[in-house]
């Protein structure tokens, strides 16, 4: 999962039906039915985040068995390559950073909201070729509707 999971759980924007959704989703991480990981990347979005974020996440977080998978030099070669491939700008490297985790430590899927630069066709479509080239599997880029 990545870090807009939790920030639509506790957004105080208007978002009901996708609230809806991710409370579903979190339901079925805290029952069993899926395994949820998250990386480092997460605790350094929620340190840049608004104060308010700060607070309320990791309290968020806590309710939840969530491993926490390192980043290492292999991750950070397939994020590299995610950005000079053009598949993720570097503006945006922790969104490169998600994929080659899920991608390195052979998960099935990634979860989010962010629509800009995870689950769209293109990024999808580009990950999989690269993941496909460098001997990575397929890993599904998903939002949590899809998951449940």
């Amino acid at each position: 999962m990545d870090t807009s999971i939790f920030n639509f759980a506790v957004s105080s924007k208007n978002i009901g039906e996708k609230r809806r959704i991710t409370v579903q989703f979190l339901d079925k991480i805290a029952s069993g039915q899926l395994i949820a990981y998250v990386s480092p990347v997460i605790f350094d979005e929620i340190r840049e985040a608004p104060l308010k974020k700060q607070n309320e996440l990791p309290g968020l977080m806590g309710q939840f068995f969530l491993e926490s998978l390192p980043q290492t030099d292999e991750v950070e070669i397939l994020a590299d390559r995610y950005v000079e491939q053009k598949i993720i700008p570097l503006k945006h490297y922790d969104d490169a950073l998600h994929i080659a985790i899920a991608s390195v430590y052979n998960l099935d899927a990634i979860v989010s909201w962010n629509f800009e630069h995870l689950v769209k066709f293109k990024t999808k479509r580009e990950v999989q070729a690269v993941n496909t080239l460098m001997g990575y599997k397929m890993v599904q880029i998903c939002s949590p509707q899809e998951m449940i």
